[in-house]
């Protein structure tokens, strides 16, 4: 029996991105190539907000990190896009421990400690 393929992220680690509807700004640190949280979460954030259809969860999914703030997000693949190349970093308290150099619009990941 084949395995079913995965779905391909527009969007890499590292990559600073903009929410389609809120407009703020972020930084990916992690993608899951589709819906990994509980499906309690799944209705509680999503439905209030996309009553008619929410994100799907068979496409990718991403952890950023807010510009400015100091919390991160999960949020679908459809609702982000890749934001402008800006030589302004992203002011985030978790930048230093998952990245260590930048150029606009890009992050280069830290190397994993073994």
């Amino acid at each position: 029996m084949a395995m079913a393929e995965l779905p391909k992220a527009r969007f890499s680690i590292g990559q600073v991105v903009r929410h389609r509807v809120f407009g703020y700004r972020g930084l990916i640190f992690d993608v899951d190539p589709f819906f990994s949280s509980s499906a309690d979460w799944y209705e509680d954030a999503m439905a209030a907000r996309h009553q008619d259809c929410g994100p799907q969860k068979n496409s990718p999914w991403y952890h950023v990190m807010v510009d400015g703030a100091d919390h991160v997000i999960y949020v679908a693949e459809r609702n982000l896009m890749a934001s402008e190349k800006s030589d302004d970093p992203i002011q985030h308290p978790l930048v230093p421990e998952f990245f260590t150099s930048r150029q606009p619009g890009q992050y280069s990941r830290r190397s994993p400690h073994n």
